[in-house]
């Protein structure tokens, strides 16, 4: 094997972190991170946009199909490289250093830590409507120039709570929080299976709905495109977002039991899952309401909780604002857990403050860098940006998906001996749609919302002064 590759793996992992991580408890990372409240949400967006219940299932079962192709790619790329933030070593090996550095930078100062904000904010705001809206309430409010007003309020402190639970818990040793990953997922998977199965045998109601469309539903606050190719780009986009997240596992390369073949099994099966789990929930959805009728929901309302609250009646806001709330907590403990291996991989490279390599010597887990995560989602969090950050980059995360699934063609090309425990079923034409499919969205993203993209770029390629910083001051210490 190319021993420039084979340094870092070894750099990375000999002595440090631990492989505690089983095929059940990486098959829960992944699943907890994706299922959020995508699945609960999306169905009125989708249905405006494409019209029928057969439009929208098949959206959801091509997008499943589209990040099942990642992840059979992402398969054999980590089977062969089972390393810390395993995505952030592969971009370093294909494309360089500074490709390496800007990938970790979005994902720790932008992307992650965002979405990590994201979801404690949103944990707050349904445990807020679980008690009634006794967290309404604002201490003070920061006036910044230019008008630009911050308040503090009880959401954002329960926010900043829920990031400092879900490092604490992570502080301990990978195969605990593996462990509560697990029982988080169990109850989610659990919850959509009771909606959807809740639905077709108790709901009364109508198959006939599925060959329904939507004619007359109000689409309030829904940017309709019109349907054609652009109302399945704007339904596909909708309906990755509810997939996004099943790379979670491969930032815990470095810790997951016998990689060669867990890895491969978890992305794989976590993928398998939540296809059949969206599928289920969403033709419950169309079982019990008509196509108008979900398209026609108040904007503050969800299918979802239409659908359970003619289920159980008055019980429904409360449970849904349970599920959400759960669901919302688990998401953002396996975003905790998985991001805060990207700084301490690049603090080992010397790309990063050199203390968040070190690792606890009892629980063999990177604390700092998971502090460091924390308060920087905990700042992002009282900034109240992380919409606009998400936003802005989401469309550069799908550049990134690109660069990683393209690699498999370069280390074939580079290494064709290597040993590779797992090959990319379907190897070439998986990988390749995968990347077609993923440019032709990035297009769309790009043409339809030229603003947006550009300051997400923008955001990204801060990163390349930043490493240049880095890279000065690492050749500085080694010539002292």
């Amino acid at each position: 094997m190319n021993s420039k590759l084979e340094t870092p793996n070894s750099k990375l992992t000999t002595g440090q972190l631990v492989r505690g991580l089983g095929l059940i408890a990486a098959i829960s990372v992944n699943v907890a991170n994706v299922i959020g409240t995508g699945v609960f949400l999306k169905a009125r967006v989708m249905t405006c946009n494409v019209g029928t219940p057969g439009m929208a299932l098949t959206v959801w079962l091509v997008a499943g199909l589209l990040s099942l192709a990642g992840a059979l790619t992402y398969a054999e790329l980590l089977a062969m490289f089972p390393r810390a933030a395993g995505e952030y070593g592969i971009m370093r090996d294909a494309y360089g250093r500074p490709w390496g550095f800007i990938y970790g930078w979005t994902q720790f100062a932008i992307a992650r830590s965002a979405s990590a904000a994201a979801l404690a904010v949103g944990f707050a705001i349904f445990l807020n409507d679980l008690i009634g809206g006794r967290l309404n309430h604002t201490y003070f409010t920061l006036h910044l120039p230019r008008g630009f007003d911050v308040p503090f309020t009880r959401l954002q402190l329960v926010a900043l709570g829920a990031i400092g639970v879900t490092v604490l818990i992570n502080c301990a040793a990978v195969k605990f929080s593996g462990g509560v990953a697990t029982f988080l997922t169990s109850i989610k998977v659990l919850l959509l299976i009771g909606v959807g199965l809740g639905a077709f045998f108790y709901s009364g109601g109508d198959w006939s709905h599925l060959t329904q469309a939507n004619v007359g539903g109000l689409c309030e606050k829904v940017a309709i495109t019109g349907g054609g190719a652009a109302g399945f780009a704007a339904a596909m986009l909708g309906a990755l977002w509810a997939y996004d997240g099943w790379n979670n596992v491969t930032f815990l390369a470095g810790e997951v039991k016998n990689p060669e073949r867990n890895l491969p099994l978890g992305l794989i099966i976590s993928l398998f899952l939540v296809m059949g789990l969206y599928l289920l929930v969403n033709i419950g959805y169309y079982h019990v309401l008509t196509p108008t009728q979900v398209a026609g929901e108040a904007a503050s309302s969800s299918v979802a909780a239409e659908v359970v609250r003619r289920l159980l009646g008055a019980m429904a806001v409360t449970l849904m604002a349970a599920a959400m709330m759960t669901s919302s907590f688990g998401a953002l403990h396996a975003s905790i857990l998985a991001t805060s291996r990207v700084p301490y991989a690049m603090a080992r490279d010397k790309l990063f403050f050199e203390g968040l390599a070190k690792v606890s010597p009892r629980t063999r887990v990177p604390i700092r860098s998971l502090i460091a995560l924390g308060i920087w989602s905990c700042v992002i969090a009282l900034s109240g940006s992380y919409d606009q950050l998400t936003d802005s980059a989401i469309f550069a995360l799908t550049l990134f998906y690109v660069f990683v699934a393209g690699s498999v063609f370069i280390f074939r090309r580079r290494m064709p001996d290597a040993r590779r425990p797992y090959r990319t079923w379907g190897y070439p034409v998986v990988p390749i749609v995968f990347i077609m499919v993923n440019g032709w969205l990035i297009f769309r993203t790009i043409y339809d919302n030229p603003k947006q993209t550009a300051i997400g770029l923008g955001l990204i390629l801060i990163g390349l002064p930043v490493y240049l910083i880095w890279a000065y001051r690492d050749r500085k210490m080694n010539e002292e």
